[in-house]
């Protein structure tokens, strides 16, 4: 048995607050991922994958990533949608939207992405941004598919331009 005491200095660690938290202190300020989630498109289908969130999605596992594109010649394209759900008085809606290219070779266990695009267009979703371009037909249709699914009335309640923005 190990008698070691345990380390008495504070870890600092990345505070995610939520809205509602009364929280002045180290960390205020801090980024509230409460209301955004990872939608994966593969394929040609979509899936909410939370573990998008810290780049663990079932897509990415397992995968070493290049910054070059040229270090996957045979990847298929996957797409990461960040989408960030808004609460109203009036009720909840879809408000935020943000698309981000990767390449994955299952087989070679190689991808591509750009990580600061990532980040970059998560933060865009939280702030309400809607960032569709890139997006094919399929993809547009199986993103709207999953959101309408997921829950129809944050869909009916969402702002006509994120329903243009997938639209054919």
């Amino acid at each position: 048995m190990d008698n070691k005491q345990p380390d008495s200095k504070k870890q600092i660690a990345l505070n995610i607050v939520n809205a509602k938290s009364k929280h002045k202190g180290f960390g205020a300020g801090s980024i509230d991922l409460n209301n955004v989630s990872p939608v994966i498109i593969d394929g040609g289908e979509a899936v909410i994958d939370i573990g998008a969130m810290h780049a663990k999605s079932k897509v990415e596992k397992g995968i070493k990533f290049s910054m070059n594109r040229e270090d996957v010649p045979e990847g298929r394209q996957v797409w990461v949608v960040w989408v960030a759900v808004e609460r109203t008085p009036e009720g909840q809606h879809y408000a935020g939207l943000t698309a981000c290219e990767m390449w994955i070779d299952s087989e070679a266990k190689r991808g591509w992405k750009i990580l600061a695009d990532h980040v970059n267009k998560l933060d865009s979703a939280l702030k309400r941004r809607i960032i569709a371009e890139g997006l094919g037909a399929q993809e547009k249709a199986a993103l709207k598919s999953l959101l309408v699914s997921h829950n129809p009335e944050w869909w009916n309640a969402s702002p006509e331009e994120l329903k243009q923005a997938l639209e054919g």
